[in-house]
């Protein structure tokens, strides 16, 4: 039978009318103008079910309008726009969120305003804010009522009528209700129940069962993202499926049945919704996952469809401003696979397959795929082995969710029954981060994919394509194993990359996101790597690239994570003679990654040999920083660590290259008087293209090319146009590895020339 499609249609209706309530002026009158002639058109020829699209966009549209008036007219917003000192009394709505910045840490709370003062006037009123405040902002509660005064500011996005830059710590005036109490509670006893597990097993439990993923390894969440593992790490539709269905077998086991079962279940999503917190995401999770619920069973084509554009037009009228979100558009997306595509790709598979095998299958290989185009565009690459990850994955998922839940509720009456349940839920997520690790780790688990509008548009097309064509290659076994055996192997096998690495390349800037990692050129399969950025994925991805089997030196500049993070990425599976490293001990996290990362291996880290000469194959190096009497100890917090980096003149084949970590403008002055007429032929630029640079320096060196290591859309404004203006004004190209990928430097026939994989 044909999915009913009626109640989807109008969700997409009301999507068009909360994208228009966020598009500029002319867009939204010219938009309203054409609902009005559409409508008009349905009146006159009589389709009632295009009238009614018309109207639910209309109504969306409307709330959309209302609600950006409230907000962005309200006295906190007209205020904020004034840049006013003010005193407000609000409700916590959020966890506190801790913010690392270059002036130290900030704390980051959205709150409700219930009352405020300001210019010698009062209003009440219920307005959404963001607040940032100093540490001492970190202890307040969920739920609670504060008072605080500062400065308003306006709000860059969302829908937030201001920020308040808060003067000192908060008042309180009231404590959390009952309610939050009990769910921090749980929340606290399940964080409790797994205590005793290895890191990544204490950050997991809790964040499948209701999204808390504080301490969780950056690298581990980078391995999630690349096997397409995410959404176990933040609340989703499948954690409330899970939870509330739980709740529902204990109760049909009580002999709990009809419209009593409906209440437990009703009851089972308030309780999970505030365990997890009343973030729009949650609620946005609560209302899929209730969904996903009624769309078990039999019919479920007809009556999950029925939900779910129900449940899109219910969640727009509320909140017209989640049509703009990634995540909202991604749980509608899976949800949808879900009900619409699995089904039928579920019968074909059955045909040679057991029927729970095919369900197994056809489940997540549907969300992912009607997932791809808009991760493409989030994330720039597709992935390989998210199916095969998920399906891996998805038989330690409930258990580890039930029971890191039966394990925070045990452990409210007595803590030892609470780890009874919480040490079987860490096997079962230890089984999840090994199939995220090392699926992350296979030579092809994602491709990199343009996302500009030709790249995103031939990959929609492909994704209908076998969404369409799927079911009919399926139902034959020799067509279905020979497509699985083709996704196998192209997962396995790494396929060549024509043209790459360049025929004479000297050095390679690997495109790692935000960090350095640079191999020069020692001899065949053989380099020299400067730092390891912030991903071992990333930079042993580049390394194999370059077919690079061995490392006779690897030299961290400095101990931020951005430069060494992804240390494990260039020892595993390579022979490394030696590690060099900064004199600066500091920050101490980073000081014992490497060192246990070393010791893995058999090395011992030794700081640079200031001024000594090193013949490294093809390398000729020279230490020209830090200085020798240059401090061994730090604060702590990593604040000096960039002024210590290492820094060395390296010559390839007669290209000479200036090699500067991330040395700060005083380091760079102190150079230039060390090292007067120093002449390089490639810059690698300090810092990612920090606006803080001595540019006298920098453009004294004639470099021909300029390379900078940087993320994309990073949050530290790097590049600076000013630092890529002041050396392109010396006549450098300057080439960027978010722009380009990696940037090779060549040396051929006597010329330098630059190749990029991008």
């Amino acid at each position: 039978m044909a999915p009913d499609l009626r109640m989807p249609a109008l969700g997409v209706a009301a999507w068009l009318g909360a994208l228009l309530t966020l598009a500029p002026g002319t867009v939204l009158a010219a938009g309203v103008a054409g609902l009005v002639a559409v409508g008009c058109w349905a009146a006159v020829r009589r389709r009632p079910g295009v009238a009614v699209a018309v109207l639910v966009a209309g109504a969306v549209c409307c709330s959309g309008l209302v609600r950006h008036t409230q907000v962005d007219d309200s006295p906190v917003a007209v205020l904020a726009r004034d840049g006013a000192a003010a005193r407000l009394e609000l409700t916590v709505l959020s966890d506190p969120h801790m913010l690392s910045g270059r002036f130290g840490d900030r704390v980051l709370v959205r709150g409700e305003v219930r009352h405020v003062e300001a210019r010698g006037r009062a209003w009440t009123m219920a307005v959404p804010v963001l607040v940032l405040g100093d540490t001492s902002w970190g202890d307040v509660r969920l739920g609670s009522t504060v008072a605080a005064g500062g400065l308003l500011a306006p709000s860059d996005g969302g829908d937030a009528a201001a920020v308040l830059s808060a003067r000192g710590p908060p008042r309180g005036l009231a404590g959390p209700d009952a309610w939050w109490r009990g769910a921090e509670a749980v929340r606290a006893s399940l964080r409790a129940s797994v205590a005793g597990r290895p890191a990544d097993q204490r950050a997991l439990v809790p964040a499948l069962v209701d999204g808390d993923d504080a301490g969780l390894d950056p690298a581990l969440a980078d391995d999630f993202r690349t096997t397409g593992l995410t959404h176990l790490l933040a609340v989703s539709g499948t954690n409330l499926t899970l939870v509330v269905g739980f709740l529902l077998v204990v109760a049909r086991w009580c002999r709990v049945r009809g419209r009593w079962l409906l209440l437990v279940g009703a009851l089972g999503i308030v309780g999970f919704v505030l365990l997890a917190r009343t973030e729009p995401s949650v609620l946005r999770a609560a209302v899929m996952g209730s969904v996903a619920l009624v769309g078990l069973g039999r019919d479920a084509r007809q009556r999950g469809g029925r939900a779910l554009g129900a449940a899109v037009v219910g969640l727009l009228l509320v909140d017209p401003g989640l049509a703009a979100e990634a995540g909202f558009a991604l749980s509608v997306l899976a949800t949808a696979g879900i009900l619409f595509l699995a089904p039928a790709w579920r019968d074909a598979l059955a045909r040679w397959l057991p029927r729970w095998v095919a369900e197994a299958v056809a489940v997540p290989a549907a969300a992912q795929l009607a997932c791809t185009p808009l991760v493409a565009a989030i994330s720039g690459q597709v992935s390989l082995v998210a199916v095969g990850a998920n399906l891996l994955a998805a038989p330690a998922v409930g258990p580890a969710t039930v029971l890191g839940l039966t394990g925070g509720l045990l452990g409210l009456v007595w803590g030892p029954l609470g780890t009874m349940a919480g040490t079987p839920a860490g096997w079962c997520v230890g089984w999840i981060v090994a199939v995220a690790r090392h699926g992350a780790a296979l030579p092809t688990a994602a491709v990199l994919w343009g996302s500009g509008v030709l790249s995103l548009a031939l990959l929609t097309v492909l994704t209908l394509l076998v969404a369409l064509l799927a079911p009919a290659v399926l139902r034959h076994r020799v067509a279905g194993a020979a497509s699985c055996l083709l996704l196998v192997v192209v997962v396995l096998v790494r396929p060549p990359t024509p043209g790459w690495p360049p025929a004479g390349w000297v050095l390679v800037a690997c495109d790692v996101g935000q960090g350095d990692a640079l191999a020069v050129r020692a001899g065949p399969h053989a380099a020299v790597v400067i730092d390891a950025g912030p991903d071992p994925v990333l930079v042993d991805r580049c390394l194999d690239r370059l077919a690079i089997t061995e490392v006779p030196l690897l030299v961290l500049t400095h101990f931020h994570a951005d430069h060494v993070d992804g240390i494990t990425g260039v020892l595993d599976g390579r022979r490394v003679g030696a590690i060099w490293t900064t004199r600066l001990l500091d920050p101490p996290y980073g000081v014992e990654e490497v060192g246990a990362a070393a010791a893995a291996v058999g090395l011992v880290p030794t700081p640079a040999p200031y001024a000594a000469s090193a013949e490294v194959g093809d390398v000729h190096l020279q230490v020209v920083w830090p200085l020798p009497e240059s401090p061994t100890t730090g604060p702590g917090d990593g604040s000096t660590a960039n002024e210590a980096s290492v820094v060395m003149v390296a010559e390839v084949h007669g290209v000479r290259m200036l090699l500067s970590g991330d040395v700060e403008p005083e380091g760079q002055a102190e150079l230039a008087r060390e090292l007067p007429g120093l002449r390089v032929d490639v810059l690698k630029v300090p810092h990612h293209g920090s606006r803080y640079q001595d540019l006298d320096f920098l453009a004294s060196l004639g470099a021909r090319l300029a390379v900078v290591s940087v993320g994309a859309d990073n949050d530290y404004g790097h590049p600076a146009s000013s630092t890529i203006a002041g050396l392109a004004s010396t006549g450098a190209r300057v080439l960027r590895t978010d722009q380009d990928g990696d940037v090779a430097v060549v040396a051929r026939d006597g010329d330098l020339l630059a190749v990029t994989s991008g």
